[in-house]
């Protein structure tokens, strides 16, 4: 070993020069300070060299954090047996889930983190002090979860030291770079748990759908990482790489009973659920738009025959079983890390990652969609001589076209569950030179460039153009043929029989399904430099303070980029092509101030500020962020601290040019229906005709539909941050520390699009000619679905967001040698009140609060406490660890059962609440030997059902009932795990 050692030792230097020397490709200007310490134990220890805490730029001995920070150590990622890094981060109460692996129809592929419910877009994710990707882009599937060292997570807003982005706080990944040796890390966990949940097990017997086996073993994942590290002679320097892979196996929904069928509302005041579905159904519906029974909605008979009867709820289709809800994935990372210094002046620094993630979302297989006007002639061949009459009447045998809406799902032979093919590939380089500039100061430039690129591939779906010229059918010579046969404009033209159930043929289905392909990448390129200066070795500071002032100065300018890339069928279904790019400089600076030490009941008093000023190329004005933060100890026992943050974020490259389109929304439209909720006179406002009341065709499934995306006009929002708060670390009660911190985060104009609840309730309710104004009918049928209805909800400036609240985070070790060598008890705490979180949609309009609320308006579960307490019993005399961690989510009740009018719908008795969730985890860790620690744990292991919940009520990142981001969807998780170094 001794041998190996030496070489490569002999190696690293070389190592790193070449690694270095292929980072060079461009003039090198200036990087942001990478993050070395924080948290409770690392900013109350005394360090000889100077460091950077998370949310400063400051370079400084003992510097400690005015900010509210988290810190998450990697040994927690291990303890929980996570393979992905947002789940860890879900579970602190200071996140809420956003896009993660459990999401499937409509998903983007990415696993993203939502700091203080303010929106993804809003915090800044960085890698050991940078940007990690674009913001908008920041998928953290990127960060491999075995070389985390830990995670810095500032909680009080961060936009004066990072960029505007920073306005709920910052995540900094710090990793693992400066290895000596090899080291394997691997890791595998499956699922097991029993369906033993009587209601919606009963719900599907009696919807007479097949149950889900009583035990189930499956949603496999593997991860394995290995690393090489070199030292360079002398320790100067390192070079460090890495490659990893991971798997997820796919578990469809119908293996779990609360997710077997998509469950509606049912009874009185909706005190009840049933398996309901989609009314696109596999016999067959069809809604006339024209001809002598214009209007009627009509289903294909459920033995074969070509008979139409009136469609009732008995032909619901369960699109439920074929969705995903744990997404099959593989990801492949790689990358290096090093560093070299070359004199006490010059360091040279850098690094490559990469990643390539392929995964699938899948949903139930296509259909001919309601919502697009089909033509169907008379003389079709393929109808039956009694649904000819009733949908042409005296027409009927002539080649006279009628319209209809067709509901028919391809559930035969040839059919395949639609696929969404979604491949994320991620590049990120850095390089830097960084060193002492004289006493006292030192400096840091670099240049950052990140690449991420979208290919997505949509498999399995109507091809709509095709479904209108397969409708078209006549008889040549006893042969039903399309018409665009005999014309020539499409010789591959397939007839379809969507005449009687299951009537397609293999051809029909070979025809119909068409793959769309989409491309889409983004760029950023970082110049940066700062300058870092200790004032105090020249003598200025304050009369009172032994220490003196710092400072932090820098420049930077980023550039970002989007294309955006569609087939031409693709175009055809709506989605449309975009492009854009902007770029901004900056300047910064910061100064830790020291004003009183060591005086009597004055331990330590300081101030700290910050500025930057930003000139987008897009705006006209400059944009400033500020901070002025201070500390107080009166003794070494007791700290308090504040802050005031104002940020002035300026929109994202996505929120100003994302692609527009269409997706899908739970909402329910109150003019649809043979007898609408809503009146005829407030249905008129949202574009209802006299002729069309009483006639439109219901949302299927309660889906309607949305039109969103960028808008190049956006002006910035405006934030600002207030935190208060004390940390407590008593020398009375060795090892114990604790901290309470208030905070207030307040964004005017925020960025945003009205959701589709909201805009159908105002107009409906208020008659408010803004909410109106962004109903969009179907000119012919009035519907809010299909590519030609939908709700707009593009990006634009609305009203308000604000959130407050009180973080409790506590640590402490208790000693066991007292009581003989049983080694000691590691507890941590970390626990969230929320006292508000408002909204107001439109300036001056109104707000409403969705503290303790979930529902279609607040959308995932807000509850007012939530906290996780982690204990660790150290056991010396087998080098192991056996730990509990409790997690705890608060109850929260649905919020269109609330009084607010903003919030307020139909009652709904059975999931007015959702009640408090308890989970225990379990988990061991034992280091066999030197080289060898093995790991294994059980998560939820009272394998605790998540809540049951309509469909129609679930928001954003719901899926299959319930919210899979915020309670555990698979039941009870197993692990185990090993690490080798050698």
């Amino acid at each position: 070993m001794r041998t190996k050692k030496v070489r490569l030792a002999a190696l690293g230097g070389a190592a790193a020069i070449a690694l270095l020397s292929g980072l060079a490709i461009a003039p090198l200007a200036a990087a942001q300070t990478t993050g070395q310490t924080s948290g409770p134990a690392a900013e109350d220890a005394a360090t000889v060299e100077a460091v950077v805490v998370t949310g400063s730029r400051i370079k400084r001995p003992n510097l400690v954090s005015a900010s509210p920070m988290t810190v998450v150590g990697g040994d927690e990622v291990k303890l929980q047996g996570a393979t992905s890094v947002e789940s860890v981060l879900n579970r602190l109460p200071q996140f809420t889930a956003d896009s993660n692996e459990n999401g499937s129809n409509g998903s983007d592929g990415t696993a993203r983190v939502n700091l203080r419910n303010m929106g993804s877009s809003r915090v800044l994710v960085l890698v050991d002090g940078q940007r990690m990707l674009p913001t908008e882009a920041a998928d953290v599937n990127f960060i491999p979860s075995a070389l985390v060292d830990r995670v810095d997570v500032v909680t009080g807003g961060a936009s004066a030291v990072y960029g505007s982005d920073a306005v709920s706080g910052v995540v900094n990944f710090i990793l693992k770079r400066d290895l000596d040796g090899l080291r394997l890390d691997a890791q595998y966990s499956l699922a097991q748990h029993t369906n033993d949940n009587a209601y919606p097990r009963s719900l599907i017997s009696q919807a007479n759908y097949k149950l889900p086996e009583k035990n189930v073993t499956d949603g496999g994942k593997i991860d394995v990482n290995l690393a090489i590290g070199m030292n360079a002679p002398s320790g100067k320097g390192n070079v460090t790489f890495y490659v990893g892979y991971r798997e997820l196996k796919p578990v469809t929904q119908d293996s779990r009973d609360y997710s077997a069928c998509g469950l509606n509302l049912a009874g009185s005041n909706n005190n009840a659920l049933v398996c309901g579905g989609s009314s696109n159904n596999e016999y067959g519906l069809f809604t006339l738009l024209s001809g002598p029974n214009a209007g009627q909605t009509l289903n294909n008979t459920k033995d074969g025959a070509k008979t139409w009867v009136p469609y009732d709820s008995s032909f619901l289709y369960n699109y439920a079983p074929t969705n995903y809800i744990q997404r099959s994935d593989a990801r492949y990372t790689a990358g290096a890390f090093a560093h070299y210094e070359l004199n006490p002046a010059v360091e040279a620094y850098g690094s490559l990652m990469f990643m390539d993630d392929h995964t699938f979302s899948q949903a139930a297989p296509s259909a001919l969609f309601q919502g697009t006007t089909f033509k169907i002639n008379c003389d079709n061949p393929l109808m039956s001589a009694s649904q000819a009459a009733t949908l042409c009447g005296s027409a009927a045998g002539t080649s006279v076209s009628q319209d209809a809406f067709i509901g028919y799902r391809l559930t035969g032979p040839g059919s395949s569950p639609r696929r969404d093919d979604l491949r994320h590939t991620d590049y990120r380089i850095n390089a830097g030179l960084r060193g002492k500039l004289a006493q006292g100061w030192s400096y840091d430039a670099s240049f950052l460039f990140s690449t991420v690129i979208l290919d997505e591939s949509y498999k399995n779906n109507v091809d709509n153009a095709k479904a209108l010229k397969a409708l078209q059918v006549v008889n040549v010579n006893g042969t039903p043929t399309c018409k665009s046969v005999i014309d020539g404009t499409d010789p591959n033209c397939v007839p379809i029989d969507v005449f009687k159930y299951q009537g397609l043929s293999a051809a029909a289905y070979k025809y119909l399904y068409a793959p769309t392909y989409t491309h889409g990448v983004q760029r950023e390129k970082v110049l940066s430099a700062s300058l870092n200066g200790d004032l105090g070795q020249y003598g200025l500071k304050t009369p009172w303070a032994e220490d003196g002032a710092a400072l932090a100065l820098g420049v930077e300018h980023r550039r970002e980029e989007l294309k955006f890339e569609a087939d031409a069928l693709a175009q055809a279904a709506g989605t449309k092509e975009s492009s854009g790019a902007f770029s901004v400089s900056e300047l910064y600076g910061e100064v830790d101030l020291p004003l009183v030490q060591d005086a009597p009941f004055i331990k330590a008093l300081s101030l700290n500020a910050g500025y930057r000023t930003s000139k987008y190329d897009y705006l006209d004005d400059r944009v400033s962020t500020y901070k002025v933060e201070l500390q107080y100890a009166p003794t070494s026992d007791v700290r308090f601290r504040a802050s005031y943050n104002r940020a002035v974020r300026a929109a994202n490259i996505s929120e100003l040019y994302a692609p527009q389109g269409l997706g899908n929304v739970a909402a329910v439209d109150p003019c649809s229906g043979p007898t609408p909720k809503a009146s005829a006179a407030a249905c008129a406002l949202t574009g209802v005709t006299a002729a069309q009341y009483g006639k439109i065709p219901d949302c299927p499934a309660e889906t309607c539909v949305t039109q969103g995306g960028g808008n190049p006009d956006l002006k910035p929002e405006v934030a600002d941050t207030r935190t208060a708060g004390v940390v407590l670390t008593p020398r009375f009660l060795p090892g114990f520390s604790m901290s309470l911190d208030y905070f207030d985060i307040y964004v005017d104009q925020y960025i945003g699009a009205v959701d589709a609840p909201t805009v159908i309730n105002q107009c409906v309710q208020t008659s408010n000619p803004y909410f109106c104004s962004l109903f969009h009918r179907d000119p012919t049928s009035g519907v809010l679905f299909g590519d030609r209805g939908y709700i707009i909800a593009t990006n634009q400036n609305t009203g308000f967001l604000q959130t407050s609240g009180l973080d409790v985070t506590g640590n402490y070790r208790l000693d066991l040698s007292s009581l003989g060598n049983f080694g000691d008890v590691d507890f941590s705490f970390v626990g969230t009140y929320l006292n508000s979180r408002k909204i107001e949609q439109l300036p001056g309009l109104g707000s409403y609060n969705c503290k303790g609320l979930f529902g279609p308006t607040c959308g995932q579960p807000n509850p007012a406490w939530r906290h996780q307490m982690r204990a660790t019993w150290n056991l010396p005399w087998i080098a192991a660890s056996l730990s509990a961690n409790w997690r705890y989510f608060g109850a929260t009740d649905l919020s269109s059962n609330d009084s607010n009018p903003f919030l307020q719908g139909d009652y709904v008795e059975i999931n007015r609440k959702i009640k408090a969730y308890n989970y225990l985890d379990l988990a061991a860790n034992w280091k066999v030997r030197e080289q060898l620690t093995l790991r294994g744990g059980i998560n939820n292991a009272f394998d605790k059902d998540p809540p049951v919940i309509a469909a129609g009520l679930l928001s954003s990142f719901g899926n299959g009932n319930t919210y899979p981001g915020v309670y555990d969807p698979m039941g009870r998780t197993l692990f185990v795990g090993l690490t080798m170094d050698f």
